[in-house]
């Protein structure tokens, strides 16, 4: 038999292993659902390997190496680091606070209203804090030469802006 295959794997090796072993699982369940310390992995290494305590450290060796964040349940994540994952929660909880939801633009219109660069600002200000726009646009842009407001019925918008731009 050959020696070669019955040595302990380096711990890149083991790295290497274990990185498969993870995304495997992603693939497969959509998330690690089964791995949560380095001993999760001997099984695997010991079909493999003569099972002994220098393979067991080894395979903690390249866990720790690995550095791998856990999510909530303590499973480890392999597609992101510890800096990723915190990230992540600090943009959760943001989210969260803010009453965060995703609005697609695709069924908005768009209408650009030309100003001077000097009132630009301000006037995005304003019509933002208008009771008799805020249920007329989506968002609001400041470009070069004005602003570009985003909104789900257009007509409704333009009149309102022609009225308001007419001296009184």
């Amino acid at each position: 038999m050959d020696e070669t295959l019955r040595r302990n794997p380096s711990r890149k090796e083991c790295e290497k292993a274990i990185r498969r072993i993870l995304i495997t699982e992603i693939l497969e369940n959509g998330k690690n659902k089964h791995f949560r310390m380095a001993t999760d992995f001997i099984s695997y290494f010991e079909s493999l390997y003569p099972a002994s305590d220098s393979l067991t450290k080894q395979v903690q060796r390249a866990v720790k190496a690995m550095n791998m964040p856990k999510d909530d349940d303590g499973f480890f994540i392999i597609d992101r680091t510890p800096q990723q994952v915190a990230q992540d929660k600090e943009l959760h909880a943001l989210f969260e606070h803010a009453n965060a939801q995703v609005e697609s633009l695709e069924n908005c219109e768009k209408i650009f209203l030309a100003l001077e660069a000097n009132y630009r600002s301000y006037i995005s200000y304003q019509i933002s804090v208008s009771d008799t726009l805020k249920d007329k646009f989506i968002t609001i842009q400041e470009t070069n030469n004005g602003l570009i407001i985003y909104t789900r019925d257009k007509k409704k918008l333009e009149q309102i802006l022609q009225r308001l731009m007419l001296p009184n």
